[in-house]
């Protein structure tokens, strides 16, 4: 390769990685402002204002705020897969990955917060996370239910219970918990409020902590 070559790729290298720093930066701004103001009522233009960009320059990156919001939905998505798919072999592990999931969300309230708008708001009509929101729901009471189907078959527990509603009321509880948290984040416990739950779970199951 002639050194004209290499001194290209090694510009374009650094020009691509300088765009997905900005990327990043926007989609930082953009969680900011739906955390305060929500989807509906945040303006694009005050998160080009928050990153030092003129609007035209935003969209250069993301063409409409509903891509902004896929974008952010997106990144969450590879965060969450991960995790999802470490803690969700075995009963024990997922109950202790769900405690760590809050310890986690814990130490990112405007990114929890701004999950918590998001997804009360996807429950109206045509807004563009619904779907994502829906199908999210779903899959996370499919998989949780799988676990607690897997922990009954080779006999972590012997009673008989009902898979998709163990799955629904852990969610609920972790729900309720965490809106109890973004309530009062100084005041409640939501990662002590959940290990209780998860320990009286488990003394009723007949599981080992």
């Amino acid at each position: 390769m002639t050194e004209q070559g290499t001194g290209a790729r090694e510009k374009q290298r650094r020009k691509s990685s300088k765009g997905e720093a900005r990327r990043a930066e926007i989609l930082a701004a953009a969680m900011r402002r739906f955390a305060e103001d929500g989807y509906q009522n945040a303006a694009i233009g005050d998160i080009a204002q928050d990153v030092g960009l003129s609007l035209p320059g935003l969209l250069h990156h993301f063409p409409t705020k509903v891509d902004l919001l896929l974008a952010i939905l997106d990144k969450r998505d590879l965060e969450s897969a991960d995790f999802i798919d470490h803690y969700r072999l075995d009963l024990r592990g997922l109950l202790k990955g769900m405690v760590s999931v809050f310890r986690r969300n814990a130490e990112m309230l405007e990114v929890t917060r701004a999950f918590a708008i998001l997804n009360a708001e996807s429950l109206m009509k045509d807004h563009p996370a619904k779907a994502w929101f829906l199908d999210r729901a779903t899959q996370m009471q499919k998989h949780i239910a799988a676990t607690f189907e897997r922990a009954a078959a080779n006999g972590s527990f012997a009673k008989n219970i009902d898979s998709k509603a163990m799955a629904a009321e852990l969610i609920a509880v972790m729900d309720g918990l965490q809106m109890l948290w973004l309530r009062d984040p100084d005041r409640f416990d939501m990662v002590g409020g959940l290990e209780a739950y998860v320990s009286r779970l488990q003394t009723s199951l007949v599981l080992d902590g």
